[in-house]
């Protein structure tokens, strides 16, 4: 040990006597000043602009630690990308200037060991790489100092994962010296190693027996990760690995220069190295053997605490099935196809099988349309099926004949109820579900979808949401602008009722009674009578505490008042109108009361509670109501009424007939127009039963929920929930970032990066003219 501490030692003044280990260190320190200076100087500049102007100003409502360190301009996210300039430099003598200089024949001849000259010189880097990383923590101990509560977690994690990987430059750089004797092409080849496993991962990922190889030597991916916070025992040993193998290669290559060693015997070695790293490697990141550490303040890279629930509810032991069904034909094939399954596995699954790491992975691929669908076939004239799916196979740089054909999959498994979409079919104890993609730019299903998909598999029923028909209400089933598909079955929207949890379908009234057991009845926006039938049926579901969700539209008042009499609701008569510059008088502005963010976890609803006490936000929060009338409680029943979404001030209700397109509407008490501040919108009501709350929803407007307007909206998510007593959806919310403010000045800031970009590398450069000078004449 104290002949590798003295060799290591010899090596790090030689590094210090080097004007090319002063040049790097400065040059990072600058580079490092830089992308820290210019993210702090002018986001603080902003913040003390907004205090000026606001006060109550409460951030950024992003984490300053990931904004600083961390996002593409970044200090830690640009030190890397360039570190591939510097480390070459620094490595490039450190094998071969002993070879130069004929000190290695004094090496070889001394009772030195040739490991222990490899481990000496490594060190001495190892030692380097961490005045590197004190730059660096020169702007960790600033970002302490300039943000508000910095997330020091994810700084400790990312500091780890350069450290590793600067360390594993270094040994490749040690080894790129050992096989030449000029600096300069040990250089360019530490360069290309490191530039080819930075972009390995994404080479030859097509084929299977690669795919795994190359995504296991690439070093972008791992550090990623623990740039955002997430350390992995899979990780950190990769690096370890990396960095012994080429420790390796350099041991054998200077023990094969030091005694004659048959060249198959050097080969050999170099094998049997590989062999044990791809072997270590391949076991240590295994589902089941790693072990991770979020080190993120509100554990951002882990599932959900509820999610983390749903899981634990699995029965151990029994194995969770996962089938892609990939369409070469489908438009997102590339998404899905074998090149893009590590981004498959990994982006989308890992996160999960770190809780549950006996889910099985299987993959089907094929080619087919749906029945009736010509697009192709005009876009590919005289073309047949198969001869499109083989220029999209060449397209893609495969070979159809892995795909199977439509006869073999339509005798497989039957698609169209999926649009023969890319999709996953889930299976666990003889049940299966569907867990979709989506058209959006995150397509893989998010958190709550996954979830749910989960809760399916487990509960021999789900939540269900029946939709009344037989008097022209909206329906589900329909894509018009005013029906109801996208927030209840639209299998591609990630919010709707069925992808969340819910079962959604319709019923009619008047052929059959109401279900026990339900999560809720909507009845929306009916255009005629209801019959004596549907009416009494309705409110004896009503009558026995059940949940629903109740619209009405202008004009239409009578339909359902008779309906609504039994639970202490009126819609008033009239149309609520709202005179303004850009809409017709008829499209009203309303603004959610707080009790609407009491009703369930959706996304947001956290923040947004927090500031209801504050008279400033109250009336922000808007939803465009088009055509609205008045919900009224009429005080005659046990109900607990709670307005939920309500007018601003100007609305007035309109009576009589109201012309939407002509000169604007003005207010008339003489023809009974009534006017006050607010009209309510929409409200809950509510009664305490024996064994749990009855809750309804009335609305005074249907549009609110229709496909034009809903569009991915969570917030009507919420009003499912709320009836279904916040079972379903599984919420997965997150809180807000706990630094979202800086403690420094624009001014201070600006002063801030004039001492390090300018006056502390002066400083450094003066100290390294002193050093050498006074080397150089001795």
């Amino acid at each position: 040990m104290k002949l590798i501490l003295k060799i290591s030692r010899t090596e790090l003044r030689n590094l210090f006597y080097s004007p090319v280990a002063w040049f790097l260190f400065i040059a990072f320190l600058i580079q490092s000043a830089f992308f820290y200076c210019r993210v702090v100087q002018e986001l603080a500049k902003w913040q003390t602009l907004s205090l000026q102007n606001s006060p109550d100003f409460e951030g950024f409502n992003r984490s300053l630690t990931q904004l600083v360190f961390l996002n593409p301009d970044g200090i830690y996210s640009n030190a890397i990308s360039n570190l591939y300039l510097f480390l070459p430099l620094l490595t490039m003598g450190i094998i071969s200037r002993e070879i130069n200089n004929d000190t290695i024949k004094l090496l070889y001849s001394s009772p030195v060991k040739t490991r222990q000259v490899v481990l000496g010189k490594f060190l001495a880097l190892m030692i380097f790489n961490l005045l590197l990383i004190a730059v660096l923590g020169i702007f960790m101990f600033m970002g302490f100092l300039n943000i508000k509560n910095v997330d020091s977690g994810i700084l400790l994690s990312a500091t780890l994962g350069f450290y590793l990987l600067i360390c594993a430059f270094g040994a490749i750089g040690m080894f790129m010296s050992s096989l030449t004797n000029y600096q300069i092409v040990s250089a360019i080849g530490t360069f290309l190693v490191i530039f080819i496993l930075n972009r390995i991962s994404g080479l030859w990922q097509q084929y299977d027996v690669v795919r795994d190889l190359t995504y296991f030597l690439s070093m972008r991916s791992r550090a990623v990760k623990m740039l955002a916070g997430l350390i992995t025992s899979a990780d950190v040993i990769y690096y370890m690995l990396i960095t012994s193998m080429f420790l390796c290669f350099t041991l054998i290559k200077l023990k094969g220069a030091r005694a004659t060693i048959p060249w198959y015997r050097k080969a050999f070695r170099y094998c049997a190295v590989i062999a044990a790293v791809l072997l270590i490697g391949y076991v240590s990141s295994r589902p089941g053997t790693i072990l991770y550490w979020d080190t993120t303040h509100d554990k951002l890279l882990t599932i959900h605490p509820n999610t983390q629930q749903v899981i634990s509810e699995f029965e151990k032991g029994e194995p969770l099935e996962v089938t892609l069904y990939s369409n070469l034909l489908d438009g997102v094939y590339s998404r899905t196809s074998p090149a893009a399954r590590n981004d498959y596995m990994w982006r989308l699954w890992e996160k999960y099988l770190r809780f549950k790491p006996d889910i099985k992975f299987r993959y089907v691929y094929y080619y087919d349309v749906m029945d009736g669908d010509s697009l192709l076939f005009k876009r590919y004239p005289k073309k047949s099926l198969k001869e499109i799916a083989e220029i999209q196979a060449e397209g893609n740089e495969t070979e159809l004949s892995r795909f199977k054909t439509p006869d073999e999959i339509r005798k497989l498994i039957d698609l169209s109820p999926e649009n023969k979409r890319a999709v996953m079919q889930l299976k666990y104890k003889g049940r299966t579900t569907w867990l979709r993609t989506f058209p959006d730019t995150d397509f893989w299903p998010n958190e709550m979808n996954v979830s749910a998909a989960f809760k399916r598999l487990q509960m021999k029923e789900m939540p269900r949401v029946l939709y009344t028909t037989g008097n022209l209400e909206r329906d589900i089933y329909k894509g018009g602008e005013r029906e109801f598909m996208t927030h209840s079955i639209n299998k591609i929207n990630r919010n709707s009722l069925i992808n969340l949890g819910f079962d959604a379908d319709t019923i009619s009234v008047d052929l059959r009674d109401i279900p026990a057991g339900i999560s809720s009845l909507v009845v929306a926006d009916p255009k005629t009578t209801l019959s004596a039938l549907k009416e009494e049926r309705i409110s004896r579901y009503l009558q026995n505490g059940g949940n629903a969700y109740i619209m009405g539209e202008p004009g239409k008042q009578e339909m359902l008042n008779p309906l609504l009499a039994g639970i202490g609701v009126k819609l008033e008569e009239g149309t609520l109108v709202q005179v303004s510059r850009h809409e017709m008088p008829h499209m009203l502005n309303t603004c959610f009361r707080p009790d609407l963010y009491f009703m369930a976890d959706a996304p947001g609803y956290a923040k947004l509670r927090s500031r209801m006490n504050n008279p400033k936000y109250r009336d922000t929060v808007k939803a465009m109501t088009p055509g609205a009338v008045e919900v009224q409680p009429t005080g005659q029943t046990d109900f607990t009424f709670k307005p939920l979404l309500v007018t601003l001030s100007g609305t007035f209700n309109k009576m009589g007939r109201l012309v939407t397109d002509s000169v604007a509407p003005v207010f008339n008490a003489a023809g009974g127009d009534i006017q006050k501040t607010p009209f309510t919108v929409f409200a809950s009501v509510t009664r305490k039963l024996t064994d749990k709350e009855q809750r309804i929803l009335v609305a005074g407007d249907a549009d609110y929920l229709s496909n034009v307007r809903v569009a991915g909206n969570m917030i009507p998510v919420s009003f499912f929930s709320w009836m279904d007593h916040n079972k379903f959806p599984v919420y997965t919310p997150r809180p807000d970032p706990i630094d979202q403010l800086f403690t420094v000045s624009g001014k201070a800031a600006k002063v801030q990066s004039v001492f390090f970009i300018w006056v502390l590398p002066a400083v450094l450069l003066l100290l390294g003219s002193i050093i050498l000078i006074r080397r150089k004449r001795k």
